[in-house]
């Protein structure tokens, strides 16, 4: 590692606004891409044009991983590394409740890519709110941390006990009522809108239910990902950046994995198993036990492609 680590020194490195200026500047860059290019119209994506985006947006979270193991040091680079895939890893279970609201919902494939892509960009303002929250907290109460472990070690662990409870419709759903109480809605589509104006009254279409719904969900579902993150490093800038990238890709991930996440089955175990790690993490410097950067990577990796892995070989399997 320090022959690696010497690679990045000896030379200027850039003020910490420099690095938010370049990573806004990426941010925009992807998301004008995106949507100039790739859903200029409403219609099914493509397959191959959604993978090129999928790998063009890992692609650039690797680019700038390596500019910031060069500014900032490899231990910092192998920081947001972990951050990213760890978020990463965590989308993938999203990928199963966004299908399931699309489905719920009944809204079709044309125009479910304008609604990830304005719940992304909520995404963006949301993180960043709860992040700042987050980082306060931290800074005037420091054992927060070890709340935020317990939490962690909680989630891990349910995730792998058996569920009895029953899977419940969206519409009977308390979330669901409670915006139809606050909201006029109809249950009609109106092409891409997601307001209309109906007899002197506006609407809400269920285009635009769905986006309430996916940001809440996503609201939801940082209340797992921010406190890991926080776990990892308390590097606003790492904290922040990585979360922004992996999620950048949510939207073609879905589309690329939509179909093929519920063949996944041991990926919610392996999400446990991440979760047990990073909040079992706080605790080991107290047994005398130090975990590097690059530990904490490189076994977040393995235990992600053990679980995909043993998911395809059980697939395989059954079906000789």
């Amino acid at each position: 590692m320090e022959k690696i680590s010497n690679l990045f020194t000896n030379h200027p490195v850039l003020p910490e606004s420099v690095m938010w200026i370049v990573f806004g500047i990426a941010v925009i860059v992807l998301l004008l891409w995106d949507l100039l290019f790739f859903n200029r119209k409403n219609e099914v994506p493509n397959f191959m044009h959604t993978l090129i985006l999928c790998i063009v947006y890992i692609l650039a979270a690797c680019v700038f991983g390596i500019f910031v193991m060069y500014e900032e040091g490899v231990d910092k680079g192998l920081l947001f590394f972990t951050g990213f895939l760890v978020e990463k890893s965590l989308s993938l279970d999203n990928v199963f409740i966004i299908s399931l609201i699309f489905t719920s919902l009944q809204i079709p494939r044309m125009y479910q890519h304008r609604v990830l892509f304005w719940g992304i960009l909520g995404a963006l303002l949301m993180r960043g709110l709860l992040i700042f929250i987050g980082d306060a907290l931290i800074r005037e109460f420091h054992w927060v941390l070890y709340l935020f472990s317990a939490f962690l070690l909680y989630t891990g662990i349910k995730m792998v006990l058996p569920s009895s409870e029953e899977e419940t419709p969206l519409r009977d759903t308390r979330l669901y009522k409670i915006i139809s109480k606050y909201f006029h809605v109809t249950s009609e589509l109106h092409g891409e809108h997601f307001v209309v104006k109906q007899n002197g009254r506006h609407y809400i279409t269920p285009l635009f239910f769905a986006l309430l719904i996916v940001e809440t969900m996503d609201v939801i579902f940082a209340l797992d990902s921010i406190p890991a993150i926080f776990l990892i490093t308390q590097d606003i800038f790492i904290i922040y950046t990585s979360n922004i990238f992996a999620i950048l890709g949510l939207r073609a991930l879905y589309f690329l994995l939509e179909a093929a996440v519920c063949r996944f089955v041991y990926l919610k175990q392996a999400l446990s198993v991440i979760l047990i790690f990073i909040g079992s993490k706080i605790f080991l410097p107290h047994l005398g036990m130090e975990i590097e950067p690059w530990h904490s990577l490189a076994i977040t990796f393995t235990i992600i492609f053990i679980g995909i892995g043993a998911s395809l070989l059980s697939k395989r399997c059954n079906k000789n």
